[in-house]
């Protein structure tokens, strides 16, 4: 026969559910009343649901927040709901809530000659719909609004963007000032004229080339940092190159110039004309 093996005891006794609900826990600890001494500021638990920036944006927003028609507003129910609301801040800011009475009161007037609207006389014209003058500005602020968070769309200096600044030692490298085509001109009269004085007649015909001299001026400029605009036609002048081939090397050197192989600078206004390489010899 086996022997009978033992039952764990049942306990008669029931839970205690009667414990106090813990409503918190400070540092680990829980609360379960709220302490006697603790002090909460009249504004600690204040919930601010909507700002508005005047009373037309407060009646524009009951109107679009219920979807009533702008142009055919229920004024009995805008204006409940529009007193409701400077009641609250009245309580508040009696300052803020004066603008806005004055509003309220304009609702009000116009809800009194709904309700009594006015007959007309024989023969005059259909009186005015009493919401008119509400409904034009409501419909213009309404656009100002729409515009205003357009513009404040784009990207605005300092919010979305910023200026690039960006630091350029001048000291190193001193730019000279561009050529003023006037005094280029004048230089290059001053070398017609003195090509005529010493021009020679030749009777054999020489061709000229462009290129050939384009190769001479860069191998003149090689070496030198700058060379004066009047010494480039000194070789050509001595050896009795008369107007014509002053005018091709006067070409060549504006054509190297365009091709921004050499730079032709000034340092002010009626000084010297110089001349040099636009880039580094290798």
């Amino acid at each position: 026969m086996t022997e009978p093996t033992e039952q764990p005891e049942v306990s008669d006794t029931v839970p205690d559910t009667t414990l106090p609900e813990t409503i918190a826990r400070l540092y680990g600890e829980p609360l379960t009343e709220i302490p006697k001494d603790l002090y909460i500021p009249p504004d600690a638990l204040e919930v601010i649901l909507e700002t508005f920036e005047g009373p037309l944006d407060l009646l524009l927003y009951l109107i679009r927040r219920q979807n009533f028609n702008i142009l055919d507003i229920p004024m009995a129910e805008v204006t409940r709901q529009y007193l409701s609301y400077v009641e609250e801040i009245r309580s508040r800011n009696l300052e803020l809530a004066a603008e806005y009475l004055l509003m309220a009161a304009m609702l009000i007037e116009i809800k009194s000659r709904m309700l009594l609207p006015v007959r007309p006389k024989e023969g005059d014209q259909e009186p005015e719909d009493p919401r008119a003058e509400l409904v034009r500005r409501l419909l213009e602020y309404e656009q100002m609004k729409i515009a205003a968070r357009q513009i404040d769309a784009f990207p605005q200096l300092g919010r979305d963007v910023l200026t690039a600044q960006v630091y350029v030692d001048q000291t190193m490298a001193p730019r000279l000032p561009d050529v003023n085509p006037d005094d280029l001109r004048t230089a290059w009269n001053d070398i017609l004229r003195r090509a005529k004085l010493t021009a020679h007649h030749h009777i054999s015909r020489e061709p000229l080339s462009v290129r050939e001299h384009m190769s001479r001026i860069l191998k003149f400029l090689q070496g030198r940092p700058f060379v004066e605009f009047t010494e480039l036609f000194l070789e050509e002048l001595a050896h009795g190159g008369g107007v014509p081939v002053v005018v091709v090397h006067f070409l060549a050197l504006l054509e190297l110039a365009r091709e921004g192989l050499i730079e032709v600078t000034q340092a002010e206004a009626y000084a010297p004309i110089y001349v040099r390489l636009g880039y580094t010899p290798s």
